[in-house]
């Protein structure tokens, strides 16, 4: 198995595009090209011998009383046919990496703690849990 990385950046929309089946729902050019146009926000996506097999995207968030921003790890997606074999691991290795180049003070994801999969990933990847979070929402999902 080969793996490589590949970190999206402004005008590359179509080969986000390409790996759309790893995305929740379908991928629009404009709001692809609207997130690669900011800074702030990260987007990388796993090949396995060439083929796109999955995807982690983070925003930096910065707050008045912070000298640093953080990274929220917005999503993480690993095609069915590729998961158990690291692939999420590097991508969230990846973006944390990305977090620290940019001058992150720590980044965090919330999760379903019924989630063993997404669990796993995250502590496989470095992450602590730090006990129980509700989230509120609003608006659509």
């Amino acid at each position: 198995m080969t793996l490589a990385l590949w970190r999206a950046t402004p005008g590359s929309e179509g080969r986000v595009k390409a790996a759309e089946h790893l995305f929740d729902d379908p991928v629009s050019v404009e709001a692809t090209a609207r997130f690669l146009g900011s800074d702030a926000n990260h987007l990388v996506v796993a090949y396995v011998d060439g083929a796109p097999a999955g995807f982690v995207s983070g925003t930096e968030i910065s707050h008045p009383d912070q000298p640093k921003p953080e990274l929220f790890l917005n999503e993480l997606g690993v095609d069915p046919a590729f998961r158990g074999r690291g692939v999420g691991r590097a991508l969230v290795a990846k973006l944390w990496e990305i977090a620290q180049s940019h001058g992150c003070r720590g980044m965090w994801v919330l999760t379903d703690g019924d989630n063993e999969a997404a669990c796993r990933t995250y502590a496989a990847a470095g992450g602590s849990p730090m006990g129980a979070e509700i989230m509120f929402q609003w608006g659509e999902t």
